[in-house]
């Protein structure tokens, strides 16, 4: 899918439709000191081994693509929905 680079869009904080640039939003390692992270690498630990069965074969075909939008007047950015599964994905100029 080739989205461009530079959106017209609406802006929360202008509140009026902008200039927004499109950015993927980078992905960040998982919190360590979170209480699900804690608990889970608990349970890895010892004789347990995993915690569920771990389903092989059956993982999502794509991943999550998450847009940033932001706008050229006051340099906020935000994001709209919680990204969509997408397999190709590509950055475009305007006029493409």
């Amino acid at each position: 899918m080739k989205i461009p680079k530079i959106q017209r869009k609406y802006c929360p904080k202008c509140r009026k439709h902008t200039q927004h640039t499109v950015e993927e939003a980078k992905r960040k390692p998982r919190k360590q000191a979170s209480k699900s992270q804690r608990r889970f690498l608990r349970k890895l630990k010892g004789y347990g081994s995993f915690p569920k069965e771990n389903p092989k074969g059956r993982e999502k075909p794509t991943r999550k693509l998450d847009l940033r939008y932001k706008c050229k007047e006051c340099g906020k950015k935000h994001s709209i929905g919680e990204g969509f599964r997408i397999k190709k994905f590509e950055l475009t100029k305007a006029g493409e």
